[in-house]
């Protein structure tokens, strides 16, 4: 895909956005999602199931008659690795459960669909939810062009109630109107920077032209920075059970097109005026079943691997994909 293809996608996608905005769901809709399997990650090499440290479980391409599917930003998966709640930019829910064959992702069933709801119980189409983490029975959910996080209750059944603020730094108002707040992780007590929320930009650079960062609340806060290299831009961010935090980053160019990397960040390096960096796990271009990549999750299933699974936003365009990925972290 170019770059001209692409931003002609997301022109389109916009369009959609404006055409759908009163198709969003006013209360929870059951709806039917179909899927095609992506057998393999990398196009021209079937064989290939290992990419860096990931080893690709498998994928699926998603379609859905119900006119606002899509635009997908956030994603979490349930402990169970068969359930998830993704998020999209236009401020719908959707639950849904993966269904298995040999271990690989073959279908999703049991889709239903959902407003987030604002304070006083009542849809909310107009918020640009953009990221989503969990602290236990809560969720929080990064908004862009207004820079907030908003909190939810949520017990793994149905969907979460009307909404409340969270208190955010100052600077956070400060950032631009888009290409800002995209991603945010919560800390478990368990870990350093216990009950911090840890929030990244898309694309707001420092002098330095590094991507700005923010710890809010825990027992640090403040904020930090993280390394921008060869025109990455953070879309989501996850955290591993060892409390490092992997970010998935996207870029567009002529010459490649759109691509994809995911980075680990040690938790230990954290800290307020810091500037952060971490290797990188797999990156992935045209040559890959990817889209939009702006979604993703980390679960540990049931025998013990730790799973990725990634999802794509596609701008409402029926020229993008919404994609869905699954892989096996191995090494440490």
């Amino acid at each position: 895909m170019t770059y001209l293809n692409f931003s002609l996608n997301l022109l389109l996608g916009l369009f959609s956005f404006s055409l759908a905005q009163g198709e969003l769901p006013n209360h929870e809709t059951s709806i039917t999602v179909a899927s095609s399997p992506i057998a393999a990650f990398e196009t021209d090499s079937p064989a290939i199931r290992h990419f860096g440290r990931l080893e690709f479980r498998g994928g699926l391409i998603l379609t859905s008659d119900y006119k606002s599917f899509g635009g997908f930003s956030a994603l979490l998966m349930d402990p169970d690795g068969e359930h998830f709640l993704a998020l999209s930019d236009r401020a719908m829910w959707l639950r849904a459960r993966i269904v298995y064959k040999d271990g690989r992702p073959a279908g999703i069933t049991d889709a239903v669909a959902a407003p987030v709801l604002d304070e006083k119980g009542m849809p909310a189409p107009k918020l640009d939810t953009e990221s989503l983490t969990r602290d236990s029975n809560k969720l929080y959910v990064g908004l862009e062009r207004t820079q907030s996080v908003l909190c939810f209750d949520y017990d793994d059944k149905g969907f979460p109630g009307r909404s409340r603020p969270v208190s955010v730094p100052p600077e956070l108002k400060d950032l631009p109107f888009n290409q800002s707040l995209e991603a945010i992780v919560f800390v478990p007590e368990k870990h350093r920077l216990g009950g911090t929320l840890i929030a990244f930009t898309e694309h707001a650079l420092t002098e330095e032209g590094n991507l700005k960062a923010f710890l809010i609340g825990g027992p640090e806060p403040g904020a930090f920075a993280v390394k921008r290299t060869d025109g990455f831009d953070i879309s989501d961010a996850a955290m591993l059970p060892n409390g490092d935090v992997l970010i998935i980053e996207r870029q567009y160019s002529l010459e490649r097109g759109v691509a994809m990397r995911i980075r680990c960040i040690q938790l230990s390096t954290i800290k307020p005026g810091a500037l952060v960096d971490g290797p990188v796990l797999v990156e992935a271009d045209a040559r890959h079943q990817i889209d939009n990549m702006e979604a993703m999750s980390v679960h540990r299933a049931p025998s013990g691997e730790i799973v990725l699974t990634l999802m794509s936003d596609n701008n409402l365009s029926s020229l993008q994909r919404t994609v869905l990925l699954q892989f096996v972290l191995h090494g440490k």
